[in-house]
């Protein structure tokens, strides 16, 4: 059975946590991926990786700009199976928790919440202000699932590449999506 993700990738240090997202999702026949990267996040891709943001465009089935509402992923009635915003930014973070949907991406994120999709938010920022802290709790109280940035070290990772690994499992693990990512506990 096919089913459809919606990747965000925010602008807040970590794009290289999304991208992988994409990279695994790709390699998975079963799965149609939907792409939305801010501005913001398209600067961190020229800097923080040796992607092109057309490379990271191409990760993906479909993309949209992060001012196109009339994106499919822009209403209830597109079906998906969820949506990952890795890296989330504190920005990001806000706009979904107080539901201002002033982005696609904040507006995708609104619309898993309503319709009672999975949302898993990968924050990046520490340390954290009560803000940020208070946002979280908003989010999480409307349906989200909130994924900091904070890696595992029991699968004693060797490169910076199983540290990503880890995170992007972990944030498809909550999406319930099976994946060869990382090692769990106690394999």
């Amino acid at each position: 059975m096919n089913f459809e993700v919606i990747i965000g990738i925010s602008g807040a240090s970590g794009v290289q946590y999304g991208i992988r997202i994409l990279e695994t999702l790709k390699d998975m026949r079963n799965v149609e991926t939907h792409l939305v990267v801010s501005e913001s996040a398209k600067k961190l891709i020229e800097i923080e990786t040796d992607f092109s943001v057309q490379g990271v465009d191409e990760l993906a089935d479909h993309v949209y700009s992060d001012d196109d509402f009339t994106a499919p992923i822009a209403s209830g009635s597109h079906r998906s199976k969820g949506m990952i915003v890795a890296p989330c930014s504190m920005k990001t973070l806000a706009s979904i928790a107080i539901g201002m949907s002033d982005t696609l991406i904040s507006r995708a994120a609104d619309v898993c919440l309503k319709e009672k999709r999975p949302l898993v938010l990968m924050t990046r920022e520490t340390p954290l202000n009560l803000i940020h802290i208070e946002n979280m709790e908003r989010a999480i109280r409307a349906g989200a699932s909130i994924l900091p940035a904070c890696p595992a070290f029991y699968s004693k990772p060797k490169s910076i590449d199983d540290i990503i690994d880890f995170m992007a499992g972990r944030a498809l693990d909550l999406m319930a999506i099976e994946h060869n990512l990382y090692k769990r506990w106690r394999e």
